[in-house]
């Protein structure tokens, strides 16, 4: 994301924003190397339901390749879609609120949902892979994928990767409202153009149709 913070002159708010930037520079990085899973995934599936089909073959190391594959495209990417506001939200209740009440409810989200939830997860699923790598866990199956540690490293991995994205959107919309407060319209929009969470997609919709129009 290329912003300019030359003309911010609030010390706090411009030094959060760079946090932030850097923080979701590192972890799109981090969901763009997930995303290419996606395409051994596909070959593995293609040739799995192939063989199976015309050659009646089949492969449980295969089928677990798809599982781990799919986990692990999963969990890389799950910070990634948070920072671009990619998931799943009320939007029915929260489409009517003030930009600032957004703001707000966000932090608080993070705060005492996101952070505390993904911490959690990091601090015992490192022991979990910890058990798993010395009993050195294999699959249940007889002729499954072994190495079980790997797959299972990659819940604490993107738990601590959705912990960072937490961070970043603290941060930019700490900014946000510290712009609101001193009425720093350059702030504001700084803040609010890297925050797509804060976005109303009725008035994104309606500057899309229009300028459709004046074309």
């Amino acid at each position: 994301m290329n912003i300019s913070y030359q003309n911010l002159d609030n010390g706090t708010a411009k030094t959060l924003l760079k946090i932030s930037s850097k923080l979701e520079n590192i972890l799109v990085s981090i969901g763009k190397i997930g995303a290419w899973l996606s395409l051994p995934l596909i070959g593995i599936i293609i040739f799995d339901i192939i063989s199976r089909r015309f050659f009646v073959l089949g492969s449980t190391k295969l089928q677990e390749m798809e599982w781990h594959l799919h986990a692990a495209l999963f969990l890389l990417a799950l910070a990634y879609a948070y920072l671009k506001n990619s998931h799943v939200r009320i939007e029915v209740v929260r489409e009517g609120f003030s930009t600032k009440l957004k703001s707000i409810l966000e932090i608080i989200g993070v705060l005492f949902f996101i952070l505390p939830y993904t911490g959690l997860i990091v601090w015992f699923g490192i022991d979990f892979v910890v058990r798993s790598y010395g009993m050195n866990e294999v699959s249940s199956a007889l002729t499954g994928l072994s190495h079980r540690w790997i797959i299972k490293s990659f819940v604490p991995m993107g738990m601590a990767f959705l912990w960072l994205a937490g961070i970043s959107v603290l941060f930019r919309n700490i900014a946000y409202l510290i712009g609101l407060n001193s009425n720093n319209q350059i702030l504001i929009d700084t803040s609010q153009a890297m925050s797509p969470e804060l976005a109303n997609e009725t008035e994104a919709l309606i500057k899309e149709v229009q300028s459709k129009e004046i074309k």
